[in-house]
């Protein structure tokens, strides 16, 4: 069974930055890709970035050049710094290793992100 933990939610200040970390219990290059997810309430969950077994990663339109995402295939985590955050960046943030075997598809608890003066 694969367990996912997030860590390294708060409140953070307009523009200001916060790095989140997904830590995976087994090695992170035998997946597909890991993703970061968030659902900021009231609304749906959408796909934040991800990185790919073979290091090649993606951004939604509403975070790039913002959020960077990055790995350490050594500790099995996977890491989002986020700079120049805004209040609509409030979300709760989800990590989840993808895979074309379901089993081996996780979802973290979730880390709560607030972006608020």
């Amino acid at each position: 069974q694969v367990q996912v933990v997030e860590s390294g939610g708060g409140l953070v200040q307009p523009g200001g930055s916060l790095k989140l970390s997904c830590a995976v219990s087994a090695s992170i290059l035998s997946f597909r890709a890991i993703t970061w997810y968030r659902q900021p309430p009231g609304k749906e969950r959408e796909v934040v970035a991800s990185i790919t077994s073979g290091a090649t990663t993606s951004y939604s339109d509403s975070v790039k050049g913002r959020f960077t995402i990055s790995r350490d295939s050594a500790k099995n985590t996977v890491d989002l710094q986020m700079t120049s955050l805004k209040p609509d960046d409030t979300a709760v943030y989800y990590c989840k290793t993808e895979s074309t075997i379901a089993t081996r598809r996780a979802w973290g608890q979730g880390t709560q992100v607030t972006v608020s003066s």
